[in-house]
């Protein structure tokens, strides 16, 4: 038997509880993914009642006990939770419980006792009330795993993009853009779609300003720090372009012109991505040791409890780890 994916609950205040019984609850998903739920057992048992009438919740102890069965989910109890959480709210008992799941997630996925980790949203303002030092997945899974070459990459069945700078302000997104740190999310780029199986990938890098600062009549970021990089990666033989602006740049990608394209800050990078459609968005933590992917939404606090969430991006999800984890270079790691 294949080793499962670890799928994490996220924020047990949000719809993280819920997609994870309807996505685990359907005979298709399940059954083509292997996983094993980590997170506070009772939440995900009164998630079942309400929303996956006949899942069955397994409670175990270690993963070593994890058995697939049809109409069952095997959840391994981490964290502590109310059964009286308030749907919805930012409460520091789910912004802990959450992070204790991420870090046993990890552990395990360290030991290679899982295949990889999926994980469901998270809330930023939950886990700093919970004195969590980490602003979201990414910073986490990083510093967790001992790891320093991350990137945060989506991907659907049209684009796929890479971010050099996350979860920040714009300011300081461009305070943060260097030479050194536009190369290594090139080569990170580069190197992950040759993981996926794409032996010449073409990496498209988005300019920061304006139509690629327009010879510097925009800023001067794309001549003195964007354009060197590339140039730098273009002598190792990666085949790297750009800048391009970044409001033609996604288009062509789409249309088969390159295979991913190198985003300078958050929103520039997923906007895209969204616009094409939330269900079948997939953030994939590139650089990691193990495989870990995420759904591409948030918690929707405003939907929460009210069992209208929809479940297509956390199966999107689940189904990538797993072709992922299958890919030759990570079977052969384990």
């Amino acid at each position: 038997m294949s080793l499962p994916i670890a799928v994490t609950v996220g924020d047990a205040a949000g719809i993280g509880p819920e997609i994870v019984v309807k996505a685990l609850g359907d005979p298709d998903a399940s059954g083509a993914a292997p996983s094993v739920v980590i997170g506070p057992a009772l939440v995900l048992e009164l998630a079942a009642q309400r929303w996956a009438p006949g899942l069955r919740v397994r409670r175990i102890s270690e993963v070593g006990q994890y058995r697939a069965m049809a109409g069952a989910i095997d959840v391994l109890d981490v964290g502590s939770v109310p059964a009286d959480l308030t749907p919805g709210c930012i409460d520091p008992r789910a912004g802990r419980a959450a992070y204790e799941a991420i870090e046993a997630a990890i552990r395990l996925a360290m030991s290679n006792r899982v295949a990889g980790i999926c994980t469901a949203p998270i809330h930023k303002e939950a886990l700093a009330a919970a004195g969590v030092p980490f602003a979201g997945h990414t910073e986490m899974l990083t510093e967790l795993s001992g790891t320093s070459d991350t990137a945060m990459m989506l991907v659907n069945p049209h684009l796929r993009t890479m971010l050099v700078t996350v979860h920040c302000s714009l300011l300081e997104a461009v305070d943060q853009l260097s030479v050194a740190l536009e190369l290594r999310i090139i080569r990170l780029a580069h190197r992950t779609l040759q993981d996926m199986g794409i032996p010449r990938p073409r990496v498209a890098v988005a300019g920061l300003n304006p139509h690629a600062g327009e010879g510097g009549l925009f800023g001067r970021e794309d001549i003195d720090v964007v354009a060197p990089a590339i140039a730098q990666a273009r002598d190792e033989g990666i085949d790297a372009s750009g800048p391009h602006p970044g409001d033609t740049v996604f288009m062509r990608a789409r249309r088969g012109r390159y295979d991913i394209v190198v985003a300078q800050y958050h929103d520039q990078g997923l906007i895209p991505v969204k616009l094409l459609g939330v269900e079948d968005g997939v953030n994939v933590t590139a650089g990691l040791p193990f495989v870990r992917t995420s759904p591409d939404h948030g918690t929707a606090f405003d939907i929460a409890g009210q069992g209208i969430a929809d479940a297509s991006s956390l199966k999107t999800a689940l189904q990538m780890a797993h072709r992922l984890a299958e890919q030759p270079r990570r079977a052969a790691a384990r």
